[in-house]
């Protein structure tokens, strides 16, 4: 039976090595409230925020199923993009582009005002980030993502496998890309400092998942574990899991994948890893696999999916190991970490669910009278995320004049189970055989 709600086996790593914090209460009884979101990632808290800023009257309630940090924005990979996925860029209509990249980059700067303005210890700085291919089907794609950044005028430069090696210390790779346009984040220290920056007239609940939500005459009401709350609007920004609750169900489906991140590496060791000492590398193959060199002298890898399930911990470790050892055989050959002559094994390893769309476009808008939705993140729900939670509040509160459609699509209708997983198993495997080399 899938989750309704985000309850993960392993907690995130990201979260682990950041201090304990105090959690808010859960909702415990039934509150009333001008607009309740569901969902305190970066959409969610963004809609909160940009909502008490048009109408500081209003009374807004934050609830999540887990706690900050913990929960789906700190479970990626700590990529925050100021132009358009690789999956977004479309060289054939640079129009749009032009106009998604100015308004992530607006996004973005929110970001960097919030978190400055906390005063908290964030890792986050603008080193930009790789992508790069090892066989045909991943060179196609690169040459693609090079026309969209020729394009749209962005800088770029191109690297050959010596050249990748020298700088990241692997030669899996026959060719890549690096573009400055990329912030390299701890994303469970990002999203902590964002909450931090809430108006304190924001309540927010956290482990209290929404359970159900119904309609009761013009009113929204949300059931949770201990309580309930009844609301003029209601906020979906809890991406996949919006459809547990009856919504976009033909629009959204749920993909977990997984990460791992290793120790501290040696300093000795570390100097063998090429000259860049904070990295990060996204795949050309949507299958691919995510890489990072921390600030702190860590490796970090992503990859593997699953449909609608989260795999076990020991079975995703295993897959994680086998992806970075290809990448890096010195790591399995060399310690390369404290307490060296042994193999490298990781410190957290973890999973996360992703909103996914037939087509990439967001499930967003207006779905029912006072019932607002931003899912299908696709994996970009950091900045794109902040973007569309923003706006959500604006289109709420009538003030809105960004056509989402326009710029980012509309979803596209996908074929209830069994259809479905059967479509995204044969998918998947056939992608996967193709792009084997970029796995």
């Amino acid at each position: 039976m899938r989750p309704i709600f985000p309850n993960y086996q392993l907690a995130s790593g990201w979260n682990a090595l950041l201090p304990p914090r105090q959690a808010h209460a859960s909702l415990k009884g039934k509150q009333v409230a001008d607009v309740v979101v569901i969902g305190a990632g970066f959409t969610g808290l963004a809609c909160a925020r940009r909502w008490q800023d048009l109408q500081p009257d209003a009374r807004v309630v934050v609830i999540d199923a887990s706690e900050i940090g913990e929960g789906n924005p700190g479970r990626n990979s700590g990529f925050l993009l100021e132009i358009a996925l690789a999956e977004d860029a479309n060289p054939e209509n640079m129009l749009r582009m032009l106009e998604a990249n100015r308004l992530t980059q607006t996004a973005m700067q929110s970001i960097l005002s919030n978190v400055q303005a906390s005063g908290l210890d964030v890792d986050l700085q603008r080193v930009g980030t790789y992508r790069a291919a090892a066989s045909s089907a991943g060179l196609a794609s690169l040459n693609n993502y090079k026309q969209f950044l020729e394009g749209a005028g962005l800088p770029y430069r191109q690297l050959d496998q010596a050249q990748l090696n020298a700088e990241l210390g692997t030669d899996f790779y026959q060719s890549g890309l690096y573009s400055p346009h990329c912030y390299l984040a701890q994303p469970a220290a990002v999203i902590r400092a964002i909450h931090s920056q809430l108006a304190d007239s924001i309540t927010v609940f956290e482990n209290t998942p929404a359970l159900k939500i119904n309609s009761s005459g013009a009113k929204w009401v949300v059931t949770t574990a201990e309580g309930e709350l009844t609301c003029s609007k209601l906020v979906l920004a809890n991406n996949s899991f919006a459809k547990e609750q009856g919504v976009a169900r033909s629009r959204l489906a749920a993909v977990y994948t997984y990460a791992a991140i290793t120790p501290q590496l040696d300093p000795e060791f570390l100097d063998s890893l090429g000259t860049v000492q904070n990295w990060g590398l996204l795949p050309t193959h949507r299958l691919g696999s995510t890489l990072r060199r921390t600030a702190d002298g860590r490796l970090l890898v992503r990859s593997g999916h699953s449909y609608e399930a989260e795999l076990s911990g020991s079975k995703v470790t295993a897959l994680l190991q086998d992806r970075l050892w290809r990448r890096f055989p010195q790591l399995k050959s060399n310690g390369g970490g404290k307490g060296a002559g042994q193999e490298k094994r990781f410190e957290h390893v973890w999973g996360g669910a992703v909103g996914v769309t037939y087509n990439a476009a967001p499930v967003w808008g207006e779905r029912e009278p006072g019932l607002f939705i931003s899912s299908g993140c696709n994996g970009g729900g950091t900045v794109k995320g902040t973007l569309l939670g923003n706006a959500l509040a604006e289109l709420a509160l009538g003030n809105s004049a960004l056509d989402v459609s326009a710029i980012f699509g509309s979803p596209s209708w996908m074929p209830p189970d069994p259809l479905r997983r059967i479509g995204f198993e044969f998918s998947a495997a056939l992608e996967s055989w193709q792009g084997r080399r970029e796995l």
